[in-house]
């Protein structure tokens, strides 16, 4: 809601009081929505976002006990616990004004009113209303955002086109699509093309949408309202509406259910979307950014994923090589796990012995970061003294690379080396060269073995 016009309803019986009040306003600036019944606030709530609301709280049915009136801010609440109510009530009824107040109001003017004191009561309110909505959604952001935290440590030269298009996209609002294998850090590149664009004040949200069943998925995204089915008991906000001004990180992409793909791509390229249950239109201003260890477009090709939400997601696409491409890496990711590690469990080790670094940049890792980060924490529970041997990191053998091979067909190796190739120079023209192929040969390997 701009702040520069904001809307005010009111409800009142009296039509006389409801033309003087939309004058006052008006000329104020304010947008003004006029009802005469309870009933009829609460539909006009449930049909548009208000910053306030000003009730009256007598009606016709019972105007002395302004029970009626407390009925309705009851019901306002139970809606939007955040939204600033004023009551308005009769010269002499201030008893149940306050009495109004004790149940959530925010403040109450006496009819007749005085116009000062009630402008100076509407702006107090909506700036408070506003900050607590902007201090329940930074936290709801912060418990959403669960996967946040950590170093991308990335001098390898395979890691230089990430780092380049971090740089180059992360400020812009481009939806980019992460891939790469399980394990190689897609939260952390997530993080750091947050971290550099103009949303960084706020927290990313972050959805495993791996770990979300289909059942729930929708109310996840996109939240729901009380009694939209049989555990919903009271309303939820959804992802993208705790990620409004701020970036949303869905991981695991390739799990979204092939139904609720439709209108997430729908909300992708409207920024609106209906809370479950409810018929009520919402927007969300969300940088998307998305992640998954599966090729879509085989998903595309196998009819699980749609093409057209892919186009909405891979704007940029920016592909994380595994960690066995990126040894240089190790010695520092090590030493960093270490570090965090160590402090965890209280115990003073220092570093790894020769041996032991020798052995971390040998390993091939087929888990990559993530395993490298349990096999360093296994070192520091094994570890007697302030360095970790050979034998504390638990590493079985690796496979040797001429085994490896003798197990993959030809394709394999080829496609094999093109992605090495391609993780190390970082464009075709340098990849091309170093694999003793023309330009045009390597793209039609590329589109062969659908590499990007």
């Amino acid at each position: 809601m701009p702040s520069t016009s904001p809307r005010v309803l009111i409800a009142d019986d009296q039509r006389d009081v409801l033309e003087a009040l939309r004058l006052l306003l008006k000329g104020q600036g304010y947008q003004i929505d006029t009802v005469e019944s309870p009933a009829a606030a609460l539909t006009a709530l449930s049909q548009r976002d208000y910053d306030i609301v000003l009730i009256d709280l007598n009606y016709a049915r019972d105007t002395t006990s302004g029970e009626e009136g407390l009925e309705l801010l009851r019901q306002i609440h139970a809606g939007d616990a955040m939204l600033p109510v004023i009551v308005m009530t009769a010269w002499g009824s201030v008893h149940v004004a306050v009495e109004a107040m004790r149940r959530g109001a925010g403040d109450f003017i006496e009819k007749p009113w005085d116009n000062e004191r009630l402008l100076t009561i509407l702006r107090t309110q909506m700036e408070l209303g506003r900050a607590l909505r902007r201090a329940g959604r930074l936290e709801a952001q912060t418990r959403a955002a669960t996967e946040g935290g950590g170093t991308l440590i990335a001098d390898a030269a395979a890691m230089r086109p990430v780092l380049q298009m971090i740089d180059r996209v992360g400020p812009s609002d481009a939806n980019v699509l992460i891939t790469g294998e399980n394990g190689t850090g897609k939260s952390l590149v997530a993080q750091a093309l947050h971290g550099v664009s103009v949303r960084a004040a706020r927290p990313m949200v972050t959805i495993n949408a791996g770990g979300v069943s289909e059942g729930v998925f929708e109310s996840e995204l996109f939240g729901h309202v009380k009694g939209a089915f049989t555990d919903a008991k009271q309303d939820r906000v959804g992802r993208f509406e705790m990620a409004d001004g701020s970036s949303l990180f869905l991981d695991e992409i390739a799990n979204v259910p092939l139904g609720q793909q439709q209108k997430l791509l729908r909300v992708l390229e409207t920024g609106e979307f209906e809370r479950l249950g409810s018929s009520r239109t919402r927007k969300a201003d969300v940088r998307l950014i998305s992640a998954t260890n599966a090729d879509l477009n085989v998903e595309v090709n196998a009819g699980r994923f749609r093409q057209d939400l892919l186009f909405r997601l891979n704007t940029i696409e920016i592909h994380l090589p595994p960690l066995r491409e990126r040894r240089e890496d190790i010695p520092r990711l090590a030493a960093c796990f270490l570090t965090n590690h160590a402090q965890r469990y209280r115990k003073g080790i220092t570093g790894f012995d020769p041996s032991a670094l020798r052995a971390l940049v040998d390993h091939r890792w087929p888990g990559n970061v993530r395993e490298l980060d349990h096999a360093v924490e296994r070192a520091v529970l094994m570890a007697q003294g302030n360095v970790v041997h050979t034998a504390d990191l638990g590493l079985r053998p690796a496979v040797a690379m001429g085994e490896h091979l003798d197990e993959m067909s030809l394709e394999d190796v080829e496609a094999l080396l093109i992605r090495k190739a391609m993780a190390r120079h970082g464009n075709v023209t340098l990849a091309a060269k170093a694999l003793g192929l023309s330009r045009s040969a390597l793209y039609r390997r590329l589109e062969r073995y659908k590499l990007s």
